[in-house]
């Protein structure tokens, strides 16, 4: 039954994800309306269907900030507000202006969301758990795009205003977030290092951990005492200096995969590869529906397998599937569907390891003092690199050929294997101060 309270808070924490997934991929199904509706040139068109990607990495950047002097659960509080916010006012905006600043704003709680809810989550859950529980906040955000795909499909033909429907049907997720938060504690990691309520967190972790609460309730004090103990160093100094470079690397490594190229682009690639319109769309529902269950089978996983194992087994998969890409770009030899199996198996082998791994591996290697910043770091570095290879690839495309760029991607997860196999270490069933322990000592 005490089990049950973790996986319940994580569940709640985790529909942040879902937001997260439907706020990013909505605008999909409502970028042509919007671009008819106020006539707008080519720049204004690309600005409107980026704009919440330049917030996101405007969040991302500020995300540490309420997460450590608010604490964990009022940031939550005010990620639901900007995702309402954003839906109530792009679904009701009569200006464009207007338009795009609840869009940016949208974007913000989207940023916010990626360093909050993953802290959040890892800092409330037992270590034998806690990369299930992380990586549901990636399932979400994948359920998230799928959701919003249907529902843009069965609202999409509503008449005129149906770009406004598709854009505040997240009125009601927003809503539902925003109501089941009071039901979520504080993170008992932040009462204790950052308010001193050991009591409080005591409460907390008893219901977390009822048996190895008071020996998990030292550990953190003991860390908090030898962090005063120790001048307090900026994020960017010597001690840190090995979580920030893995979590530097990692984030660049998720996105230098391709991962994000093949989401925007997918009916553009396939129509390079010679398919048709309609089965070009069908194969991207394709993607999307392998990217959910590869990552829904991942969780299974990853606190069986360990991170470390799944990353291992995705870097072998994604050279293989984008070296066939690749071949099949250079030899021309365009065989019915077979670009489009090589791309699902491409996405089956990320959604099992980098997607589902990212955010609970970030979330685990920075020491309790610093946590917020260090996620903040990894959640930035991942939107600046998604930024750049989602404006960059249809140029490289068209300038290099699908061979060559894909090629680039694959020789990307290369070095990233040598980076999980040189570098990565394994954090399954360790507490968050054992890692600690063991990254900053050793």
């Amino acid at each position: 039954m005490k089990k049950n309270f973790v996986i319940a808070w994580s569940l709640v924490v985790a529909l942040g994800g879902f937001l997260f997934g439907f706020d990013t991929a909505v605008i999909s199904g409502a970028e042509k309306a919007i671009q008819n509706y106020w006539n707008l040139n080519v720049f204004e068109h690309g600005l409107t269907v980026s704009i919440a990607l330049i917030g996101t990495v405007l969040g991302a950047l500020i995300g540490a900030i309420p997460s450590d002097n608010f604490g964990r659960k009022n940031t939550l509080y005010l990620i639901a507000i900007c995702y309402l916010l954003s839906a109530l006012g792009t679904a009701l905006a009569q200006d464009w202006a207007v338009f795009l600043s609840f869009r940016f704003l949208g974007g913000i709680g989207v940023g916010i969301s990626s360093v909050a809810a993953p802290i959040y989550i890892s800092e409330i859950s037992p270590a034998h758990s806690r990369g299930r529980l992380v990586a549901l906040f990636q399932f979400n955000i994948v359920l998230g795009i799928l959701i919003s795909y249907l529902s843009n499909y069965l609202i999409g033909n509503s008449g005129e205003s149906s770009w406004r429907w598709m854009l505040g049907i997240q009125v009601l997720p927003s809503l539902i977030y925003l109501c089941l938060i009071p039901l979520v504690p504080e993170s008992p990691r932040w009462l204790i290092l950052q308010r001193n309520r050991i009591s409080d967190a005591k409460e907390v972790l008893r219901k977390i951990s009822p048996i190895n609460f008071e020996k998990e309730l030292e550990d953190i004090i003991q860390s908090g005492q030898h962090q005063k103990e120790q001048a307090k160093e900026p994020l960017l100094s010597r001690k840190y200096k090995r979580p920030v470079l893995l979590a530097i690397l990692f984030a660049v490594f998720n996105q230098v995969s391709g991962i994000n190229a093949i989401i925007y682009y997918a009916p553009r690639i396939f129509e390079m590869a010679g398919l048709g319109a309609h089965t070009s769309l069908l194969s991207t529902i394709g993607i999307g529906l392998v990217n959910f269950t590869f990552t829904l089978i991942a969780i299974g996983f990853i606190d069986r397998f360990g991170r470390k194992k799944l990353m291992f087994i995705g870097s072998f998969g994604l050279i293989i599937s984008l070296a066939l890409v690749s071949y099949t770009f250079y030899t021309g030899n365009f065989n019915g569907l077979l670009i489009t199996f090589y791309l699902m198996l491409y996405i089956a082998f990320f959604a099992f390891s980098q997607g589902a791994v990212i955010w609970v591996f970030i979330s685990e290697i920075f020491p309790n003092e610093v946590r917020a910043k260090g996620q903040t770091l990894g959640s930035f570095t991942h939107w600046i690199m998604a930024a750049i290879i989602a404006f960059s690839f249809p140029y490289f495309a068209e300038e290099l050929g699908g061979g060559n760029t894909f090629l680039f991607f694959c020789v990307m997860m290369i070095i990233q294997l040598l980076f999980v196999w040189k570098l990565m270490p394994e954090t399954k069933g360790k507490s968050l101060e054992q890692i600690e322990h063991n990254i900053i000592v050793h």
